[in-house]
């Protein structure tokens, strides 16, 4: 019997299709705290494990991809997408200083191609295992009419968990703390508005190979969202570091200035040294094919600063030594200061995202 839902433009046939092929990666994110089988109408987790603390805080967040999507689209490679999504929504988590525990994810497309659908979620739950988070459910939507056959966004949020009195935020912050900037691993996930108006505006394929890249430039462009939330659990839980974290920023959406304005008190400022490190090649690529100098992109990409720490001088040393042992690149950015009177005038960046904070801007000029 013909199915008249089909007629519509919406094959659930296919959908049933794709949860087969997904069905065994997702399921292999599961961990002692999921209960129940692949495929209820709702992912359950036991809560039993917030008995172990003290006074739990949850911590929650969502996000999505933002265009880069397009990218992955035109390449027709849709298997590393996911880990831009688990990565823009756990590392918004750790942030707090808390542990995240289950996801769950929502691709929107306009027409449900199986072998598509089951690599992004793939995707997803690669990166899920890796930072041992739990994907325990999804939805997938097709909307025919709305979106074009071959197009799809992607969304996810998750759940974390941390102890009241080991909360990460600004009123831990003193002045004197050493803060690290960890090394992205491209672009991440943010400006991709900017990079698509340039590869047009230079009349790019994605299938050019650039030899800056020594790849495509469709590869370089979705190099995954470099993922810090493993390592830094680890961090936190380790002994010697107990309560030598102040804060944290996730440096996305906004730049680097305003993402490390926002976690900082608003008695301090931060004089973020660009001569600690180099943007890597795709942001000078990029930039100079624009014409666009690279301070004023600080406001857009992370430049190759994708998550900065705040912690207590006399530890940041052996952080950076445990960070890269984990294999994590990091360096010291700057060093946390009173802030000076008339910061506005002298090029402080104060207010972001409706918070107003400490005093950033960053200094120098970029390492060679």
């Amino acid at each position: 019997m013909t199915n008249p839902y089909a007629a519509s433009g919406v094959d659930t046939e296919a959908g049933d299709r794709a949860v087969e092929l997904m069905k065994q990666a997702v399921s292999s994110t599961h961990n002692n705290l999921v209960l129940g089988s692949f495929g209820g109408f709702a992912g359950m987790i036991d809560a039993s494990i917030l008995k172990s603390y003290d006074h739990p805080i949850l911590a929650t967040s969502t996000d999505g991809v933002g265009t880069k999507v397009a990218i992955a689209q035109a390449m027709d490679k849709h298997d590393t997408i996911g880990q831009d999504l688990v990565g823009m929504v756990v590392d918004d988590i750790v942030v707090t200083g808390a542990r995240s525990l289950f996801m769950t994810d929502y691709i929107a497309c306009g027409l449900l191609e199986p072998t598509r659908i089951a690599d992004i979620v793939r995707g997803i739950a690669k990166a899920c295992k890796a930072v041992d988070v739990a994907l325990v459910g999804g939805e997938t939507a097709e909307h025919p009419g709305l979106l074009k056959p071959h197009e799809y966004d992607v969304a996810g949020a998750a759940v974390g968990v941390v102890e009241k009195d080991k909360i990460l935020s600004s009123e831990k912050v003193q002045v004197g703390d050493v803060v690290l900037g960890l090394q992205s691993s491209g672009l991440h996930s943010n400006g991709y508005s900017l990079v698509r108006k340039i590869v047009a505006d230079n009349n790019w394929q994605y299938t050019d190979l650039i030899a800056e890249f020594g790849r495509t430039l469709g590869e370089e462009l979705l190099e995954p969202t470099a993922l810090y939330t493993g390592v830094l659990n680890k961090l936190l839980q380790d002994i010697r570091y107990q309560n030598k974290f102040s804060t944290m920023s996730h440096i996305t959406g906004g730049g680097i200035a305003a993402n490390l304005s926002r976690v900082l008190p608003a008695h301090v400022s931060l004089d973020v040294q660009r001569s600690t490190w180099q943007p890597q090649p795709v942001f000078q690529v990029l930039a100079e094919s624009a014409g666009i100098n690279l301070f004023d992109l600080e406001s857009t990409w992370n430049l190759g600063l994708g998550f900065a720490i705040v912690v207590r001088e006399d530890s940041a040393a052996s952080i950076i030594g445990s960070l890269r042992e984990l294999g994590v690149s990091s360096w010291q950015l700057g060093v946390i200061e009173p802030k000076p009177e008339n910061a506005e005038s002298k090029g402080y960046l104060s207010s972001a995202k409706g918070t107003h904070g400490g005093s950033v801007r960053l200094v120098g000029e970029y390492a060679k």
